[in-house]
């Protein structure tokens, strides 16, 4: 934790939890664009059974239906349950995300799920690239592999929700933009500009998912200016006004407003907050 707290000088920021004093921003901001807040939860390999998965998703559906904000809210789950819990959310204001898709549309793949399939049962978003399925906890994927999957969405008529983000050590050495700015350049490469406001985009530090380390709104918001600047490099202003960033990365009850106050933080992706239906409530109802 020294090693980081350290290294976030180079942001000009401090890392650990959100303090009360700390908010950057105000909940009313000014933004670019016409970008709304959206919030999503990753359930992961989480519940146990369709049962609590059916329970949970009812929780998320009446959550949102209390909420007065002009705002998305998705869940992402397992295979298994998408199709009942996209029947759940259907006409509420939840969509349904998967938490991964195969670069195939059919064939022998054992295991793999196409597009087509996810579709076929009511996704609306798709999660491509996130930090686990990078790094080894379950996958090893490249970034050309990623570069495929964001195509392979966005052909189905589906949405990516590309998820970018440093280690642990690439925070240390002050790596955060440039890691950041290979994955954009290779993740998104060949993607056209009206595909990309098709795409939201997560920020993700590996160092802070699962693990109660959270960006300060300084961290975040400096990363997030990052990302939308070289969007606007790549790119051009007006699209990368459009574009929405998610946080990711121990989102909670406790810090979710100050994160939420930042001019360049358009909502959250939440783990382990988002498999509890009071956590969760209070996180897409932030104030």
């Amino acid at each position: 934790i020294t090693k980081i707290a350290a290294s976030a000088a180079i942001l000009g920021a401090s890392l650990l939890t959100v303090d009360a004093s700390s908010a950057i921003g105000a909940p009313l901001r000014l933004r670019g664009g016409d970008r709304k807040y959206h919030i999503a939860g990753n359930w992961k390999l989480n519940p146990a059974t369709i049962d609590e998965a059916k329970a949970l998703a009812t929780a998320v559906v009446k959550s949102a239906k209390d909420n007065k904000r002009d705002m998305e809210t998705t869940v992402c789950c397992p295979y298994p349950f998408l199709a009942a819990v996209a029947d759940i959310c259907k006409g509420s204001k939840v969509s349904v995300g998967a938490e991964d898709v195969f670069t195939e549309d059919k064939g022998a793949f054992t295991g793999g799920v196409s597009t087509s399939m996810l579709k076929s049962v009511g996704v609306k978003y798709v999660l491509v690239g996130h930090s686990e399925r990078r790094h080894g906890n379950i996958a090893s994927e490249s970034n050309d592999t990623i570069n495929l999957k964001v195509k392979k969405v966005l052909e189905a008529g589906l949405l990516p929700v590309l998820c970018v983000g440093e280690t642990k050590t690439e925070y240390e050495a002050g790596k955060c933009n440039e890691v950041c700015a290979e994955q954009l350049k290779t993740n998104l490469a060949g993607i056209s500009k009206d595909d990309m406001e098709k795409i939201v985009i997560a920020y993700e530090p590996v160092w802070a998912i699962g693990t109660g380390l959270v960006a300060t709104p300084e961290i975040a918001q400096s990363v997030h200016a990052y990302i939308r600047s070289w969007l606007e490099s790549a790119y051009d202003k007006a699209t990368a006004d459009k574009i929405v960033i998610q946080y990711g990365g121990s989102v909670a009850p406790d810090n979710v407003d100050k994160l939420m106050s930042c001019p360049d933080i358009d909502g959250a992706l939440v783990g382990g907050a988002s498999l509890v239906a009071d956590k969760f409530d209070k996180i897409i109802n932030f104030k």
